[in-house]
């Protein structure tokens, strides 16, 4: 989903990093919740039932295991792993995309563990998953590699990423035609070079930035650019 959380957590330069790195910001927090919320409480999946193409792509490639989904929305995604047998587990900040995910496992005849909160909140544990998937996962400039960097250790050595989102191309696609949607600003989007950095404990099997036609739900349509990433970790 092209859910891109909120501000959650600014730098407070008065405690060093070893004390407390980041510092809640709260106003910021609580008008993306709303955002989010509103979005998913609408009848319609904002972005389809239907699993993304290339998480589907990749996922259909692996053995069953656990995997992780990040900023899951309304579950399209996760539903899908689940029928295909993993155990799955997916967070959100969004009560209202975890109903939505709820009610769409039922209606599938699957589970998911879906988690609602802040990430450095949640309960996982290191090498807890096989996969984690972050699809249109667009989390703030200010904190999209820290939790990279946070989300890393919950994957097992030998584990998989498998990531899309728009890229720093997109904004050119985007401004033609907003129904493709995305962030509209460039530091939200994402490079090649930036997922380098993040993942670069990483073999990259997939790494690219490339045009795409997208038909997902009411907010994804039209043609955009995306960096796709799939890696394993050494």
């Amino acid at each position: 989903m092209s859910v891109f959380l909120p501000q959650h957590y600014i730098k407070d330069s008065s405690l060093s990093d070893k004390d407390t790195p980041l510092k809640r910001n709260i106003p910021m927090e609580e008008a993306w919740l709303k955002r989010w919320d509103d979005r998913f409480s609408a009848k319609e999946y904002a972005y389809g039932t239907k699993p993304n193409e290339f998480l589907k792509e990749q996922i259909d490639k692996l053995p069953t295991g656990k995997i992780l989904f990040g900023a899951e929305g309304e579950g399209r995604n996760a539903v899908y792993a689940a029928k295909l047998g993993w155990e799955v587990t997916a967070f959100d900040i969004s009560g209202e995309g975890k109903k939505k995910a709820l009610a769409l496992a039922k209606e599938n005849e699957v589970s998911i563990d879906y988690h609602v909160g802040l990430l450095p909140d949640l309960p996982f544990e290191n090498g807890q998953f096989d996969v984690l998937a972050l699809i249109f996962a667009h989390f703030p400039p200010n904190i999209k590699s820290e939790y990279h960097q946070l989300l890393d250790p919950y994957l097992k050595k030998g584990g998989t990423v498998i990531f899309e989102a728009f890229g720093k191309n997109h904004l050119a696609y985007r401004n033609k035609n907003k129904k493709v949607g995305g962030p509209p600003d460039l530091a939200s989007l994402f490079s090649t070079d930036e997922l380098k950095a993040d993942f670069s404990n990483y073999e990259a099997l997939v790494l690219e930035e490339t045009v795409v036609e997208l038909s997902e739900g009411l907010f994804h349509n039209g043609k955009g650019s995306v960096v796709r990433f799939v890696g394993r970790k050494k």
